[in-house]
């Protein structure tokens, strides 16, 4: 089933998006999002630097050309992950303060945005799938038992997709949560 495959990389977009949200400790994923204007082109920062999680609470950035740390410095403080790099022409240093209660509530309702698209992603497959189905019947090339039974598997494939969602929510909640 195609459809199965798209709602597979729905689900997997969704995990990646929460990935990005900053929970108690630092990690590389949160930099993902950032892009960074080097040789007249906008890059991601993993294709111009490595970085790494050596303690819960930083991130060392080592860009791969040395010259463009000042241009990966200047994109990690233009994005808004509220950090302050620190720049010592070898690495760049990122610290993570722990988050306040408000700022941990906060990202809560961000994961739960990016839930609330995931599962639009996967409802907005299914609808488009139960119209081909629907055509394709109309068109005599499935019989109407057909149409009812993959119109059930494409439920059942709508209703765990969405159920992965929300435990990835679930669990990227009580990440959030964590003191």
């Amino acid at each position: 089933m195609h459809e199965a495959g798209e709602a597979e990389r729905a689900l997997e977009a969704a995990k990646r998006e929460f990935s990005t949200v900053r929970s108690g400790k630092a990690s590389p994923n949160m930099l993902d999002q950032v892009k960074v204007e080097m040789y007249g082109t906008m890059m991601a920062l993993n294709q111009c630097a490595t970085v790494t999680a050596p303690e819960p609470r930083l991130l060392l950035v080592t860009p791969f050309d040395k010259t463009q740390a000042k241009a990966i410095e200047k994109a990690i403080r233009d994005s808004d992950l509220g950090v302050n790099p620190s720049n010592d022409g070898v690495v760049i240093r990122l610290n993570f303060p722990p988050l306040t209660e408000e700022r941990r509530k906060e990202y809560v309702r961000v994961v739960k945005g990016m839930a609330e698209d995931g599962r639009v992603a996967v409802r907005n497959i299914r609808r488009d799938a139960r119209k081909h189905l629907e055509a394709a019947e109309k068109a005599a090339e499935i019989s109407a038992d057909e149409l009812e039974r993959a119109e059930k598997d494409l439920d059942k494939l709508t209703h765990d997709h969405v159920d992965h969602i929300d435990k990835a929510l679930g669990r990227k909640e009580q990440e959030l949560l964590e003191v």
